[in-house]
């Protein structure tokens, strides 16, 4: 299975690059990496769901004030943008803080998820190189992550890990990598996206595959009498001797990937049909196919797989009020669906999903919308998730406060690295594991944030 792996990859990097550099130093850190995966204990199944709000979540009108100073700062800030206090709907969190905080009216659907214990907030968590106070930010006296507030380097930073936009892994990609063994030998990667591409899954060693919501991406001109009998003849060709070392995996590549392709489909057509009804919505059907892939994981050899999916429309420069409600509505039915087929397939806690989106946006309103901020709440969802509470502290809403790096900008207190290194230590990482996929985590109070 590895040399398999290590081909694919091979071919992958061969195709973007003109030379081929040594592969010296990447073979010694993948055998440190899995003789750390030999040390994990094999334990139950385990996925990973990363749900992307792309454009940047304007999370701060998803969490919101309900009385008290916090509110009345929210609404000054916000202006017209604000969601008025009586239609907030009311949360009981476990952790009584002393301040009051409820969702925004569409968010009827996490509303009872969070009453379920089965959700949870994770407050203001953005890219951080290091723990920063405005003071510091102002005077420059600890780095901050490189170019903030863009739309692409941001993404790269919170897929990859804060202190290193320039790394082509991702941080669950690499942690892919260490659970990799606890596979069997399986000839799916565990890094699977229903939503295109994305850096978040590449690991050293793994590589994510794509697949749409209908299910694999077959061949062109396959199906049918005709297309069978082309499929025979490419087959045919790439099971004969080939003399140059890039024919050779070239041709072993593509008849797994031909072999694996048949073995998901004949899987998911035998598969019972899923009785919970998924909206039918972009994420609704992604996650619905998740949750089939999901169904399927044991004829498939996987005992740990990561999901990727998004949801597109959360830069919301304009039309705010109109646009971001809709948002939330779907974003809430679709994973209400999803946990309710965790429920059905007797997986709930042993499936957990989390968003990230590139930022939140800033507290002040542009008029019909708001700008790319920084820090932003983020939410886990899962039976292993300890539910109904808020951890983290929500910011100040004044604009000129503590938390505000200026026009609105909000200073993460939770960094990407914590954020992601707890999932990964419920997922099965060690500390060891954890400071070799986050380098930079040992310059944070706590890598457990204590939600799974």
């Amino acid at each position: 299975m590895t040399k398999h792996l290590d081909r694919r990859a091979f071919l992958q990097r061969a195709a973007q690059s003109a030379c081929c550099l040594s592969a010296a130093p990447l073979l010694g850190q993948l055998s440190l990496l899995q003789a750390r995966a030999n040390a994990l204990p094999p334990g139950p199944y385990q996925a990973l769901v990363c749900l992307y709000l792309a454009g940047g979540h304007d999370s701060f009108n998803m969490l919101v004030p309900r009385s008290g100073a916090d509110q009345t700062a929210y609404a000054a800030t916000r202006d017209a943008l604000a969601v008025p206090s009586a239609q907030v709907l009311q949360l009981s969190p476990v952790t009584a803080t002393g301040r009051d905080f409820g969702l925004h009216p569409s968010c009827a659907d996490l509303q009872a998820l969070f009453a379920a214990g089965q959700l949870a907030f994770v407050a203001n968590v953005g890219p951080l190189v290091a723990p920063m106070t405005r003071t510091q930010y102002q005077n420059g006296s600890v780095a901050k992550p490189k170019n903030l507030f863009s739309h692409s380097d941001q993404t790269t930073l919170w897929q990859s890990q804060s202190a290193r936009p320039d790394t082509a892994y991702g941080w669950a990609g690499r942690t892919a990598d260490v659970v990799l063994p606890l596979n069997n030998g399986s000839a799916l990667s565990p890094a699977i996206t229903v939503a295109g591409q994305t850096r978040l899954l590449r690991g050293q060693t793994v590589a994510p595959y794509a697949m749409t919501t209908s299910g694999t991406v077959t061949l062109s001109g396959t199906s049918g009498t005709d297309g069978q009998r082309r499929l025979a003849a490419l087959q045919r060709v790439l099971t004969q001797t080939h003399g140059h070392a890039m024919e050779r995996a070239f041709a072993q590549v593509r008849e797994e990937a031909i072999a694996l392709d048949g073995l998901i489909r004949t899987s998911l057509d035998a598969a019972p049909p899923l009785q919970t009804v998924f909206p039918d919505t972009s994420l609704g059907r992604q996650l619905r196919m998740v949750a089939r892939m999901i169904g399927i994981r044991q004829p498939l050899g996987q005992q740990r797989q990561v999901f990727f999916v998004r949801l597109d429309g959360f830069d919301t420069h304009d039309g705010q009020l109109t646009q971001h409600p809709l948002l939330l509505t779907v974003l809430g039915q679709a994973c209400a669906a999803f946990q309710a087929a965790m429920t059905e397939l007797a997986t709930a806690q042993n499936v957990t999903l989390f968003t990230i989106s590139e930022f939140g946006r800033t507290l002040t309103s542009n008029g019909r919308g708001t700008d790319h901020g920084w820090g932003g709440v983020q939410f886990v969802l899962g039976g292993a998730v300890r539910g109904r509470d808020i951890y983290g502290t929500m910011p100040g809403y004044a604009v000129g406060g503590p938390d505000d790096a200026g026009s609105g900008r909000i200073i993460p207190t939770i960094a990407v690295d914590q954020y992601a290194a707890t999932l990964a230590k419920w997922f099965g990482l060690l500390p060891a594991d954890l400071a070799a996929v986050f380098p930079r985590l040992s310059q944070f109070a706590t890598s457990d944030l204590g939600f799974l």
